[in-house]
């Protein structure tokens, strides 16, 4: 992570639906090449969150800045990965991660060896031909993952991307995306209720309280990497953040 570097500043964040304020006055910055987990009570506004910074929602008060310009999808790359697969039915695996890439007008060699080089990456080479029914749940998701990580975006964003794979396949999937972020490089977002996903997979983990919401505390996780849930220091962790989380 570049520690000088500040990728995203969040500045007095407010938004409310009619009456009902959601985030309340929110600032926090996101340095470049960070991984940073935002966990909380269920509802209490983290999707919100990056459907503003991906300004899929207006913000009622405050800014997002990214890289010392208002957060704007046109100026900015950015990738989500939502928590259901949303690829495209009707194109194969190769041809999925390089729709990104022909918006970009990259030069056929360039696309070539950014795809090539996702797939590996993913570990899905096999699968280059094979369309979307062909593949497991799991698979998919993987191919979602390694699209938006092809787009060298300025920012990935992940909503709760595992919410339905069983506890073994998100282990997988979690050490897959560590591994594509240290590769890559990018700034990642991710949001989950799953706190020992967090701990996993953060190098800062931000916990938001119950609407209106508002940071309660921000933890800087040193844990070695790859991480090991049995750790004592893991498991204190743990017990420490679903106490902090709990309806207040």
């Amino acid at each position: 992570m570049n520690e000088s570097k500040i990728k995203v500043v969040v500045k007095n964040l407010t938004k409310k639906f009619n009456d009902l304020l959601v985030l309340d006055n929110m600032s926090f910055n996101i340095k470049k090449g960070e991984f940073l987990c935002i966990v909380g009570p269920t509802g209490c506004g983290k999707t919100t969150f990056l459907n503003l910074l991906s300004c899929l929602e207006e913000t009622t008060s405050g800014d997002i800045y990214i890289d010392d310009e208002k957060a704007n999808p046109k100026k900015h790359s950015l990738a989500f990965v939502f928590q259901e697969p949303s690829t495209f039915p009707w194109l194969n695996v190769e041809q999925n991660i390089q729709f990104g890439l022909d918006i970009k007008k990259m030069s056929k060699k360039e696309k070539k060896e950014k795809v090539d080089n996702i797939i590996s990456l993913m570990g899905i080479e096999k699968f280059r031909k094979s369309y979307l029914n062909e593949l497991s749940v799991s698979t998919e998701q993987r191919l979602a993952i390694g699209r938006a990580f092809a787009m060298n975006p300025d920012l990935l964003l992940m909503d709760e991307p595992y919410g339905h794979m069983d506890i073994k396949m998100r282990f997988y999937l979690e050490d897959e995306v560590i591994r594509l972020w240290r590769e890559l490089r990018t700034t990642v977002i991710f949001i989950t209720h799953n706190i020992e996903e967090a701990i996993y997979l953060a190098e800062r983990i931000i916990i938001l309280s119950s609407k209106p919401t508002t940071i309660k505390e921000e933890i800087i996780l040193d844990l070695p990497r790859p991480r090991d849930i049995k750790d004592k220091k893991f498991i204190e962790l743990r017990k420490y953040i679903t106490d902090q989380i709990k309806w207040w």
